[in-house]
């Protein structure tokens, strides 16, 4: 599962590295850049609720207990979730077939990382089962 994980991360980096170098990632439309404001303030939101946990490239569950509190309430990834509508804000902004296909990289990545982050999780904390079905991953009502 780590290694689905990193290939997850991989993918997304990727994906935003292209549309970056693409220039499709940023762009001056306000509806563009209110997506990726709320996106960055989702993002700092679950930073701040995960706490002091360490980043890894490759999915880790981490000692402290599972964190269902702040955006973890309504969402199993906020993090995953900010990283996807911060790219998908650009790429729209910037519509084409290849931004499509990028922002599409990254959301496969987002899947890949959730899918075994997900299983690794469920060995170190076995009640997220049951926080995994009353929560949902990304978008609620939606998936």
């Amino acid at each position: 599962m780590r290694a689905l994980s990193k290939v997850g991360f991989l993918l997304m980096a990727a994906g935003g590295v292209a549309l970056l170098a693409n220039h499709s990632l940023f762009s001056p439309s306000p509806w563009a850049i209110g997506g990726q404001v709320a996106a960055a303030s989702l993002m700092l939101w679950a930073r701040r609720t995960f706490g002091r946990r360490s980043f890894h490239a490759t999915a880790d569950p981490t000692e402290g207990g599972l964190v269902t509190t702040g955006p973890y309430r309504f969402i199993r990834h906020p993090i995953y979730t900010a990283a996807c509508l911060f790219v998908f804000s650009g790429a729209a902004a910037h519509f084409s077939a290849v931004s499509a296909a990028l922002f599409l990289l990254v959301l496969a990545g987002a899947l890949l990382r959730m899918a075994g982050e997900e299983r690794l999780v469920v060995l170190r904390y076995p009640e997220y089962r049951e926080y995994a079905a009353r929560t949902w991953r990304m978008v609620p009502y939606l998936f």
